[in-house]
């Protein structure tokens, strides 16, 4: 019953954080200078051009009333329509969002890859010269961001060694049959391995960008929670049954030191989310982060609004389920 309760309040919570996020996007946009209607217009139209646009859009309101009018239509699932495109934003975004999700889970599945191999591979060789290079090379992943690593990666395997796709999503003189945006996903259903590799080697030099920052917080984090396992009585016993040490970190140590790991990766894949916005623009990919700099460039208010709005649903919503997942799989904090 308790946990249900605290179910019920991390749904307020949740609730009450989306409506402080549009109250804050709503009028902080508002503010910044810059007229959309003015950038809508040619260099000849008139004073009564303009009037007649500002009340089409509602911008001739007060503030408040336009929050009021917005608010009302986001509830009803109308977001609006774009200034710049002319079509719904609901459906803009809805369109981009699945190719950002499937470069952010390719870019986790890359960092929970690395990170693991680092840390496994530091604590079997711990004390050695090669724990030592593990984290040379932890400490160098972290201080460059993750929009570096895509400069660095583009001149190395989009420049000097050309064999990565450095921009697109997929090579466009190929057929693409499919009735979603996920094409990643559509690509293993329908059994079209070659669209799914083009699209795997368009996705894997940003998804690597993304990946590589976040590969080296969970190799840190991972490797010092099997140091502090390695010690204790049951991976001793482990020992002294003759185990091998690879037998002991695999089966003893990890699964209970990766707890607070998996904690770690739901939350930063929120963040890894977010910082698509400059990697898609660098490697011109066609997702989320792309259009919002887009919207953002030509002052298009109710798109900026949609695309952040999308953005804390998925960060709260994953925060949400991160922090239940770890409820049930610890019994200590699910009876709390």
């Amino acid at each position: 019953m308790q946990f249900f309760q605290s179910v019920l309040l991390r749904l307020s919570t949740t609730f009450v954080t989306l409506l402080g996020v549009a109250v804050i996007v709503f009028f902080v946009i508002r503010v910044v200078p810059g007229n959309p209607i003015a950038m809508m217009l040619p260099p000849g139209a008139t004073e009564s051009d303009v009037t007649r646009l500002t009340a089409l859009y509602g911008l001739d309101k007060s503030i408040p009333e336009q929050f009021l009018i917005w608010i009302s239509g986001v509830i009803q699932g109308d977001f609006g329509t774009s200034i710049t495109t002319k079509q719904p934003v609901l459906q803009l975004v809805l369109n981009r969002l699945p190719a950002t999700l499937e470069l952010s889970v390719m870019a986790l599945i890359i960092a929970i890859i690395l990170g693991g191999l680092m840390a496994l591979t530091g604590t079997r060789l711990r004390g050695t010269k090669t724990e030592a290079a593990i984290d040379v090379t932890n400490g160098m992943a972290l201080s460059v961001p993750d929009f570096l690593w895509g400069l660095i990666l583009i001149l190395t395997f989009g420049v000097l060694l050309p064999i990565f796709h450095i921009s697109g999503r997929v090579t466009p003189s190929l057929q693409l049959p499919f009735t979603t945006n996920f094409y990643l996903t559509e690509a293993v259903l329908r059994l079209r391995f070659d669209l799914w590799l083009d699209i795997a080697a368009h996705m894997f030099m940003p998804a690597l960008a993304l990946a590589i920052p976040l590969a080296a917080i969970i190799g840190q984090l991972l490797k010092q929670s099997l140091k502090e396992t390695m010690h204790l009585d049951y991976v001793t016993l482990a020992r002294t049954k003759g185990y091998s040490e690879t037998h002991v970190i695999l089966h003893e140590a990890l699964p209970n030191a990766i707890l607070p790991t998996l904690t770690l990766v739901g939350v930063q894949f929120t963040f890894l989310i977010g910082g698509t916005v400059i990697i898609e623009r660098l490697f011109s990919y066609e997702g989320l982060g792309n259009m919002a700099i887009d919207a953002v460039i030509n002052r298009d208010l109710p798109l900026i609004q949609g695309i952040v709005i999308l953005f804390a649903v998925i960060f709260t919503g994953f925060n949400l389920l991160v922090d239940l997942t770890y409820a049930a799989l610890n019994p200590r904090l699910r009876h709390a």
